[in-house]
């Protein structure tokens, strides 16, 4: 297993690395949480990810709804196949896909 790692990388710029899956959603909802505040634009660079599941849409979906709350957004790169698959049939990929108004 490889361990989630969401890290800044630049202004307005998080990238996230590891497995983005049921056993680090937890640990990753809470770090890109603490990453994702005030209110500005952020890109997250999803390229570093290995693997993900349902758990791990779930937590784009969150971090994308606590940005809006706090009068942020969210923009996600090179979104992981895995992830898109379960977007795609779970009517999200849009969503996912969006650029920020």
């Amino acid at each position: 297993m490889t361990a989630f790692r969401i890290e800044p990388a630049g202004d307005g710029r998080l990238a996230a690395s590891g497995e983005l899956d049921f056993a680090t959603a937890a640990a990753a909802l809470h770090a890109g949480l603490a990453l994702i505040r005030g209110e500005r634009a952020w890109t997250v660079d999803l390229s570093g990810i290995t693997s993900g599941d349902s758990a791990g849409l779930a937590v784009l979906v969150e971090w994308l709804s606590a940005a809006r709350a706090r009068g942020a957004s969210v923009r996600y790169e090179a979104v992981p196949d895995q992830i898109l698959a379960i977007a795609r049939i779970s009517d999200l990929e849009a969503l996912l896909l969006a650029q920020p108004a």
